[in-house]
């Protein structure tokens, strides 16, 4: 009899050890939700959601994170998703990202700098075959910028400060155009614009006009590399998940080198999120390769973005230091 017992009740171990884990709640996943735009600027996102390189990051974590991108229409939208915590993520230019670090007076929302994602050069473009610098800028000239707070504005207002010690010198020659727009009035004389601060694949399309060339470059301007987008969190998100930053960061350096070392299934993975009829596969190619090195983590000209903007009064609160509002994953990386 007891021989009989043992046994049932060996049986009834093995029954609940195969049952328990069953019933027992799963843990639920955790996700990191990442806002993203469009246009060429975004591709280290593209690769990262494409080839679940977020994922690979956080697994050899040894964390089950699950990386979520979401679209939004303007900058606006997507600022006001973090805001209200509907994303956990989101791209800034250097100027925005500055006035959410240092203008947000409660710290738990003040933007922190998670990892670069692109220094794109922005190039000043022209159909005026006798204008080569900005100083040759008649009055009559109508410069295209795709928004007022756009980067190319700041540049723009940048180079206006060195060329006539006024950083509003030009402001009443600015108007907004999108970039079809704006490579159309130079291409056909329009008058609508006389010149364009364009970025790429912009930059490349409106060059094949012959009546078109380039008179300022973004590094020339800020002598050398200039963040064209940056990603950034609220302060509360990086101390409640202090490892993600700089996951988020191994990620976009791993999109870079792929970028870098494979131009070609970078152009396809773009065209295939970004399909262009201005563009075939071999012209993005090309494009990429021009622009192989302008991807990956380190930020470049925060400092003297910030301190332009403190001249100008649009930060009332200088900036020590750009590692001031920098996750630390990007404190030991070249950025500036």
């Amino acid at each position: 009899m007891l021989r009989c017992l043992t046994a049932i009740a060996a049986l009834w171990t093995t029954v609940l050890a195969t049952l328990i884990p069953s019933l027992a709640p799963a843990l639920a996943q955790e996700q990191v939700r990442i806002g993203h735009g469009y246009g060429f600027a975004f591709l280290p996102l593209y690769v990262c959601e494409d080839l679940k390189l977020i994922e690979k990051q956080t697994r050899a974590a040894h964390l089950d994170v699950v990386a979520k991108f979401q679209r939004f229409a303007n900058s606006g939208e997507l600022h006001a998703a973090l805001a209200a915590g509907q994303i956990d993520m989101a791209p800034f230019g250097t100027a925005p990202l500055l006035v959410g670090a240092l203008q947000e007076k409660d710290a738990r929302r003040q933007i922190v700098a998670v990892s670069g994602i692109t220094s794109l050069p922005l190039t000043l473009l022209t159909n005026q075959a006798n204008e080569r610098s900005i100083a040759d800028l008649k009055a009559s000239d109508r410069i295209a910028v795709p928004t007022l707070t756009s980067p190319q504005m700041y540049l723009l207002q940048m180079q206006s400060e060195k060329a006539f010690g006024q950083f509003d010198h030009l402001r009443n020659q600015i108007v907004m155009l999108s970039h079809p727009q704006a490579i159309a009035a130079l291409a056909d004389n329009t008058g609508q614009a006389t010149a364009y601060f364009s970025s790429p694949p912009f930059t490349q399309i409106a060059l094949r006009a012959a009546n078109v060339h380039a008179m300022l470059s973004s590094s020339d301007v800020m002598s050398g590399k200039s963040s064209f987008l940056i990603l950034g969190a609220q302060r509360s998100y990086l101390r409640a998940q202090p490892q993600m930053a700089e996951l988020v960061a191994k990620a976009i350096d791993e999109a870079a080198r792929i970028i870098r070392d494979d131009p070609k299934r970078a152009a396809q993975l773009y065209l295939t999120r970004e399909p262009s009829a201005a563009l075939n596969g071999a012209a993005m190619e090309a494009i990429i390769r021009d622009a192989k090195d302008e991807f990956g983590s380190p930020v470049y000209g925060v400092q003297a973005t910030a301190d332009f903007m403190v001249r100008i009064g649009e930060l009332k609160t200088p900036l020590r230091s750009w590692k001031d509002i920098a996750a630390p994953a990007l404190l030991n990386s070249p950025s500036t």
